[in-house]
């Protein structure tokens, strides 16, 4: 039997199995396709909250990525927490090096407002990591970190994108899910756009989201699809996870990686 499509997460661990790896590679599964990991940090994390963090070596980081990728090869790369200037920049070298569409998601805070990237990083992110990114996904915080942008209304979108767009992503999809209203994203490679809408649940439980849209993405690319197509689709996918999240712990519960394969109505449809 032939390998379904490979898909490498670059990204930290999250103990509580909601974000970071796990939920990556939760989300390649759900998707069919193989996922690998790299792991950039041990978080130690629940549904409360991050109690600890501690960042791997860069060698580390750079061998667990030569031992995929040289071996097994990959179709699609996913980035999430790097949380110094030097992983930052350890990764951008090895996605540059490495003939694979590559998914940033240039994380900057958890979900409960834990800071996850270093200040001193972020300089790394726009000139190093940015550039090498086939689509970049920031929320509206990360957009305001890394560009000054601060958006508080839908067509403020379009100019917090093209502020992205001048670090060098082919593409950005600039996550307008903290604006009221209907949860709108905007993709754009500064040429065309697609707004993509879906309706907003009364869900509290939205642990992992950001993860998730990314390696969703990350794993449609790897079958073959168009930037477009498998941003709506992964799109598609984190709404009817959204939708289908379930209380973890005292906190904030993680969305269901799982709700399409036991068969979960899918609000969003």
């Amino acid at each position: 039997m032939s390998a379904p499509p490979k898909v490498l997460t670059v990204a930290g661990s999250d103990s509580g199995g909601g974000a970071g790896v796990q939920a990556d590679l939760k989300t390649m599964l759900a998707l069919g396709v193989h996922g690998m990991s790299v792991l950039t940090a041990v978080t130690a994390q629940n549904s409360l909250g991050v109690q600890g963090a501690w960042e791997l070596p860069a060698e580390a980081v750079r061998a667990q990525y030569r031992s995929v990728v040289d071996d097994i090869g990959v179709q699609a790369v996913k980035t999430g927490m790097l949380s110094s200037a030097e992983l930052v920049g350890t990764v951008a070298e090895l996605i540059a090096g490495t003939d694979a569409p590559a998914v940033v998601d240039p994380v900057g805070v958890s979900k409960h407002g834990d800071p996850l990237l270093a200040a001193t990083a972020l300089d790394s992110v726009r000139t190093r990591l940015l550039p090498v990114a086939t689509v970049a996904t920031p929320n509206l915080d990360e957009v305001a970190q890394l560009t000054g942008v601060r958006v508080t209304r839908e067509e403020q979108l379009r100019e917090a994108a093209a502020a992205v767009l001048e670090f060098g992503p082919e593409w950005v999809l600039v996550k307008g899910g903290h604006l009221a209203g209907d949860a709108v994203d905007l993709l754009t490679d500064g040429a065309e756009e697609h707004w993509l809408r879906a309706p907003r649940h009364d869900n509290r439980h939205t642990h992992g989201t950001g993860c998730t849209l990314a390696s969703a993405i990350a794993a449609h690319l790897a079958k073959g699809w168009s930037v477009p197509r498998a941003v709506t689709a992964a799109k598609e996918y984190v709404t009817g996870a959204i939708a289908a999240g379930f209380a973890l712990g005292g906190g904030i519960g993680p969305v269901d990686h799982g709700w399409a394969l036991r068969g979960r109505p899918h609000a969003a449809g």
